[in-house]
């Protein structure tokens, strides 16, 4: 079953008054529900931007050329109102940043439960769905700490906690292991590959690890604003 399909998504930013970047050049890509897929390319080839227009952070441009179209489990999304995409965002969707974006003065398990609240839920349930969030990331034990008080790896723990705390069907990842050293990196691979087989929630990781893109069902490669190839990891193969 198919739970993003896109087709024809552009995206060009002003830097300047004379300046622009053509950061989506018309891009098509369709990710299965179930899928652990890696968007790969060099700096500047559209990553990040593909990624956010999928999670719904951005919106296709509409011009020049045709209609963008976005699907999300079946259901056009392309022009939703921000209400409704903040919507979606919130309850079906979670996201993992290279940087963690962590509140500094709040704990572990108030980071964690905050998306939940900012979901709808109320604030005791919240808490408790923080608490097992944080146990299936093998940090309950840490849920009283703040973001100084934990390493890198327990840090990018918590916000893949906050990220699986509405239990949603997708996970964004932007560089999720690039501000972790070899080894850290490899236990949030083997998380994040644990979660995947394990709930069948849906995984699209943007990296410039090629061990992470191997690890991956299924490695889209970029340029110049472009889908340059799309195929399955030989690691997935063999499995």
């Amino acid at each position: 079953m198919t739970i993003l399909e896109a087709r024809n998504l552009r995206k060009t930013y002003r830097v300047s008054r004379s300046n622009t970047v053509e950061a989506l050049r018309g891009v098509g890509v369709t990710i299965d529900e179930g899928e652990m897929v890696a968007i790969m390319g060099p700096s500047g080839s559209g990553k990040s931007t593909l990624t956010h227009v999928l999670g719904l952070l951005h919106k296709p441009d509409p011009n020049h050329g045709p209609a963008p179209e976005l699907l999300f489990d079946g259901q056009p999304v392309t022009d939703l109102s921000d209400r409704q995409r903040t919507k979606i965002r919130a309850t079906a969707m979670g996201f993992v940043f290279q940087a963690f974006n962590l509140v500094p003065t709040l704990s572990a398990i108030d980071n964690v439960a905050l998306a939940a609240e900012y979901a709808g839920t109320s604030r005791s349930k919240a808490r408790d769905a923080a608490g097992e969030s944080l146990e299936l990331v093998g940090l309950a034990d840490r849920a009283s700490h703040r973001p100084t008080e934990l390493s890198g790896g327990e840090q990018q723990r918590v916000a893949i906690a906050r990220a699986l705390v509405n239990r949603p069907r997708l996970v964004i990842g932007d560089e999720p292991t690039g501000n972790l050293d070899s080894a850290r990196s490899a236990d949030i691979l083997r998380l994040l590959r644990r979660l995947n087989r394990d709930h069948r929630q849906t995984f699209v990781i943007v990296t410039h690890d090629p061990e992470v893109g191997a690890a991956c069902d299924r490695t889209i490669r970029m340029r110049d604003g472009l889908v340059v190839s799309d195929g399955r990891s030989a690691t997935a193969a063999v499995a």
